[in-house]
């Protein structure tokens, strides 16, 4: 095997593991809005599941949010998406739940944590 032969193997070997690697952290994002924020106030998304944790960014009622569907407490968003609403709402409340946001509006995603108390099923 030639040394071009070998590098063109490699690197299709390589392609295909990022390619199968990439789709097994694939997850199916779940709607939410904001709400339920006090007038003339805006949810903070933090760094981490944490009101001291840094924030990323603010969002007014109304915005909908891209959830990942992981929350504090072992909750996943999918599993209990079939519950009514007000269910889902109470679910929730108490806990912290990952959002997949661009807060500097360039393009770059990042996850976020909204507080459950402040988010309702869209």
């Amino acid at each position: 095997m030639t040394i071009r032969s070998r590098i063109a193997a490699a690197f299709a070997v390589a392609s295909l593991s990022l390619v199968f690697a990439g789709q097994s952290h694939a997850t199916v994002f779940s709607a939410w809005q904001v709400a339920n924020v006090p007038f003339g106030d805006t949810l903070n998304v933090r760094k981490y599941p944490s009101g001291t944790s840094q924030k990323q960014v603010a969002y007014p009622n109304g915005i909908v949010l891209q959830m990942t569907g992981r929350c504090t407490g072992g909750i996943n968003l999918l599993d209990i998406a079939n519950q009514p609403a007000w269910k889902q709402q109470q679910t929730v409340r108490y806990r912290w739940c990952e959002i997949w946001h661009d807060p500097a509006k360039n393009g770059t995603f990042v996850a976020g944590w909204a507080y459950g108390r402040y988010i309702i099923p869209y």
